[in-house]
């Protein structure tokens, strides 16, 4: 048996690579309970997999509620690896490997909004539900925005406030709104975006080896087209696999 590498030694070792994933990035099956992944997860489950495959250890997943809990078990020890936007916040937290993919971001209007694009939606008067704690939020805050952004911790939280009328946007990844929108009779989401998601896998903060590792097993499988064949399978709607960084 060939010796591991010595940057993933520890990692081999222990037997398994701890996934966490957060809503929404997974549901529970309703017949045996067990993790589905559900859009980015779909991605994370499946090449955390194909990792483990290469290193010949096994993939224990962790269901936690926000990226928040996320980062937190990272910085903990209690999980390895998560997959998360490429943020500045969180990069004083955690470590990122290169861009794996990436999608945009956009709001989910009702039927009947006079809002048509992403300038409509961030004026004076127009109220905004977003998920705290996601990138998705982080890239809004940053925009000249003078809409009224209503935070809450979780994806269903925030999509009820459109529902009840009591904002009249949600902000999030297209692909979450695009199934978001089968639930709202007449709501649509728009065809512009508000900025792009650049996910990476997260780790510890002084996990240099796993790192170099992890970045270099990414960019073989985007030569190998494994990650464009996962969002395939997994009929994905605006992933793409994320392009190569720009020197400085």
């Amino acid at each position: 048996m060939r010796p591991a590498d010595p940057r993933v030694a520890d990692l081999v070792q222990s037997g398994k690579i701890r996934l966490a994933l957060f809503l929404p990035q997974y549901v529970n099956d309703p017949a045996s309970g067990a993790l589905r992944g559900v859009g980015t997860g779909v991605i994370a489950m499946e090449f955390a997999r194909a990792l483990a495959a290469q290193l010949g250890i096994e993939v224990s997943l962790i269901a936690l509620p926000t990226p928040t809990k996320a980062v937190e078990a990272l910085k903990h020890g209690s999980c390895d690896v998560t997959f998360l936007g490429i943020e500045p916040t969180r990069a004083a937290e955690v470590d990122f490997t290169s861009p794996v993919f990436e999608f945009d971001y956009t709001y989910l209007v009702p039927a009947g909004s006079t809002i048509h694009s992403c300038t409509n939606a961030e004026r004076p008067g127009v109220r905004v539900a977003i998920v705290s704690s996601h990138a998705s939020a982080l890239a809004l805050r940053r925009r000249a925005s003078q809409a009224e952004l209503i935070g809450s911790e979780l994806p269903d939280a925030a999509f009820a406030l459109l529902v009840a009328g009591k904002v009249d946007a949600f902000a999030l990844p297209r692909e979450q709104l695009l199934d978001y929108s089968t639930r709202l009779p007449g709501s649509r989401a728009l065809d512009d975006s508000y900025g792009i998601n650049r996910v990476a896998i997260a780790v510890q903060k002084g996990r240099a080896g796993w790192r170099a590792f992890f970045s270099e097993f990414i960019e073989t499988a985007k030569a190998s087209g494994l990650i464009e064949q996962i969002i395939a399978r997994g009929a994905l709607r605006g992933f793409e696999v994320a392009a190569p960084e720009t020197a400085d």
